[in-house]
């Protein structure tokens, strides 16, 4: 690869300057091969209820939503409703078969109990009736049996969406001990999938930790799921000690300027980067802040997103870096077998040439996929290392996905 180095023109001796070219800045990072840390579930959106002026999904759109192709956002997890009417079920279900059929897996979250179950009779508000645990328990692993024997096996089952938060919409609310005692008197009743729990809105450590602290309860939990409205982005170390994987399972952003799809990027780089998360999962995968817009076509979010979810298979284990040289330039490792992928983000207005290095490990050669502002996922010519390490330019405001060959 040829790097395009730019330079100050100096004046001539009659004081005639050209234009003055702002020279790339530079930055050094270093990946840590025997840095291994958490395992990489993958990426995903939701379908759940009917957004308005949306029309249902096409098997063109998942192909775009679950593909992992050119011009396909790679996405592999589906989160959709534990409804509580047949219709919906069904929808749902066919969801969740064109996504399975596409190799993702899928999530199934409740908004409510049945009403029957609640303090107010109603699918907006209440809370579970005491005495309703097991038979919600089992309402609960009779949905994942219902998805398995039609030919979608779900991967997990949540307890409750978000609820530590009041709405005015299908909901429920759960205290923090209240969800504990459910999970250590009824979680072991649900056996046809795997439960995921509390989901809090802001993803609350304290809401969290008061579930995994009881031992009892924590047996009964697979993952901790939650989402960052407002906060959460942080590591469980509680999660962590009892091997319990720590799931995004919802975020939006009503934004869809290039400035709002670029921020996503790094909220994603700080979930797996920072707060060691195992999966992060968008709202609505088809809206016009979604991954594909209400006209099915692919949108900048979708393409930013794509950039860790097309090339970052589930599976994949991230490595330890060091902190780059630069600020305002955000960079990732992952590992698939033997193949790495790096992903740069530069939220900075200039070109930043950036030097990725490997400790513990080796790199050949490189291909990279960058989006800007004009561009979406473009191939570049192949980069050779040397001595296991490579530089690469990162036009301003970009994201740049570098897979190894």
């Amino acid at each position: 690869m040829v790097l395009l180095l730019l330079s100050c023109s100096n004046k001539s001796d009659n004081n005639n300057s050209g234009p003055v070219s702002i020279p790339p800045v530079t930055a050094e990072i270093t990946v840590l091969g025997n840095d291994i840390k958490q395992t990489i579930q993958g990426f995903g959106c939701a379908t759940v209820f009917n957004p308005p002026n949306t029309t249902p999904l096409t098997s063109d759109e998942f192909d775009r939503l679950f593909g992992a192709a050119n011009g396909q956002v790679g996405l592999n997890i589906l989160r959709i409703r534990v409804a509580t009417d047949d219709a919906w079920r069904l929808v749902e279900l066919n969801y969740a078969k064109a996504a399975i059929q596409r190799g993702a897996r899928v999530i199934a979250t409740p908004w409510s109990p049945p009403p029957a179950m609640k303090t107010n009779n109603n699918l907006v508000g209440g809370s579970l009736i005491p005495d309703s645990g097991a038979a919600y328990a089992k309402y609960l692993n009779d949905f994942a049996n219902y998805m398995a024997a039609n030919g979608a096996a779900l991967y997990a089952i949540s307890v409750q969406n978000e609820p530590d938060i009041q709405v005015t919409y299908e909901s429920c609310s759960w205290t923090a001990d209240e969800m504990r005692v459910f999970l250590k008197n009824h979680g072991h009743l649900i056996t046809n999938t795997n439960v995921m729990a509390p989901e809090s809105f802001n993803n609350n450590q304290n809401y969290v930790n008061t579930i995994l602290a009881d031992d009892a309860a924590a047996a009964n939990l697979d993952i901790a799921g939650g989402h960052i409205y407002g906060s959460g982005i942080v590591e469980n170390q509680l999660a962590k000690n009892k091997g319990k994987e720590v799931w995004m399972t919802e975020h939006l952003d009503t934004d869809t300027s290039y400035t709002a799809s670029l921020n996503t990027t790094v909220e994603i780089h700080d979930c797996l980067a920072k707060a060691n998360f195992n999966a992060y999962i968008w709202w609505y995968g088809k809206r016009f802040y979604g991954p594909i817009g209400q006209d099915g076509i692919v949108t900048k979010r979708g393409y930013v997103i794509s950039h860790f979810a097309r090339f970052i298979k589930p599976g994949s284990i991230r490595l330890g870096t060091t902190e780059n040289s630069l600020s305002g330039v955000y960079v990732s490792a992952y590992k698939n077998g033997n193949k790495k992928i790096v992903v740069a983000i530069n939220i900075r207005g200039t070109e930043v040439k950036q030097k990725i290095s490997f400790q513990d490990a080796t790199i050949s050669e490189v291909i990279p996929y960058a989006t800007a502002s004009g561009s979406n996922v473009l191939e570049g010519a192949k980069i050779t290392a040397a001595y296991n390490s490579f530089v690469h330019s990162l036009p301003p405001y970009s994201i740049t996905t570098f897979v190894e060959q």
